[in-house]
């Protein structure tokens, strides 16, 4: 066999060794922050439910989820653990955020002069998206009296 044909085997088999093995640090790195949690910290696990941890176990934590709540999950089921000032801000809703510069607005409304946005409000028409009632949808024509009336499918043709 040449060179050529084992080729395509070797480029596959080091392209399934670097996919495992990054998938491999992964892991060892989400076990390693599952170990080092510390009973008061912030969690959320992986079904994004935010937490206190209130005490760990070999494989299990006890999750403070509200006051005076607790509930028992599997260490597995934390997904991420969380400093306290973005738990805080997801949490308690805390707006504050240490080295925050950039403010990006809600809306586009801020990025637009005052004074343009009244005039082009005024000159926009005003465009109703509501439901209309039936009546008003059906034209006066098209209303059929009694056996006239022909069900769906059926049509003049023979």
């Amino acid at each position: 066999m040449s060179l050529v044909t084992l080729l395509p085997f070797i480029v596959l088999i080091g392209a399934m060794f670097l996919m495992t093995r990054s998938a491999k640090k992964k892991q060892q790195a989400a076990a390693q922050m599952r170990n080092d949690m510390q009973p008061g910290t912030g969690v959320r696990t992986i079904g994004g439910m935010y937490a206190t941890v209130k005490e760990i176990q070999d494989d299990t934590v006890i999750l403070e989820v509200a006051p005076g709540v607790h509930a028992v999950y599997a260490k597995n089921a934390i997904g991420a653990v969380l400093d306290d000032a973005e738990y805080n801000r997801i949490v308690h809703g805390d707006d504050e955020l240490e080295g925050e510069g950039t403010i990006v607005p809600d809306d586009a409304s801020s990025l637009t002069d005052g004074e343009a946005a009244a005039d082009s409000d005024e000159d926009v028409a005003k465009i109703d998206l509501g439901k209309k009632s039936e009546g008003a949808d059906a034209p006066k024509d098209a209303e059929v009296k009694g056996s006239e009336a022909k069900a769906d499918g059926e049509g003049d043709a023979k």
